[in-house]
């Protein structure tokens, strides 16, 4: 059911040494092409990064919070062309997520590293990092880095008596 696989993606920032199958990847990717996009217009694009070498550089894309990237098996990462739409962030967030919920329906753990408006260091950000070391041409955006592999991490699901009920209104706020 869709709202256990909620309850249970967690992010995941500790991975197993282990390979993920080629056609769970597969079905990730494919998940991600169905994801909706305003108009249709379908602005993002995604690199699939198995390489470790370059696991290990785009690790480094941020000063905090992505260097568990370097012991994931895969990387995602979600890139959109701003000159096709006015709303290609929102369309690769929803890209990102559908990425991480097609992670969680085949048994393996995500994390999202956020790249847009992030920085590596005071004097350069990760998306211009990561457009360099992946030879991203310029008009592209770098919304996110999707973190995948077999977890090494046991997660508690949420539990919806902890929800934030009181963020629900109807018919006005």
């Amino acid at each position: 059911m869709f709202y256990d696989l909620l309850k249970t993606r967690r992010s995941i920032r500790k991975f197993q040494d282990k390979e993920v199958e080629r056609e769970k990847l597969d079905l990730i990717l494919k998940s991600a092409l169905l994801a909706p996009s305003s108009r249709s217009i379908r602005p993002w694009e995604f690199i699939v990064v198995s390489d470790k070498e370059l696991l290990n550089k785009l690790s480094k894309c941020r000063e905090h919070s992505s260097q568990f990237l370097s012991g994931a098996k895969h990387a995602i990462i979600v890139i959109a062309d701003a000159e096709k739409s006015d709303v290609c962030v929102e369309d690769a967030s929803i890209a990102s997520i559908v990425i991480q919920l097609a992670a969680q329906s085949q048994g393996l753990g995500s994390c999202w590293i956020q790249v847009r408006n992030r920085f590596r260091n005071k004097e350069e950000s990760a998306g211009n990092y990561i457009k360099e070391l992946m030879h991203i041409p310029e008009k592209y955006c770098v919304e996110s880095i999707i973190a995948i592999g077999y977890p090494n991490e046991n997660k508690k699901p949420y539990d919806e008596n902890d929800s934030a009920y009181d963020k629900i209104h109807y018919d006005s706020f």
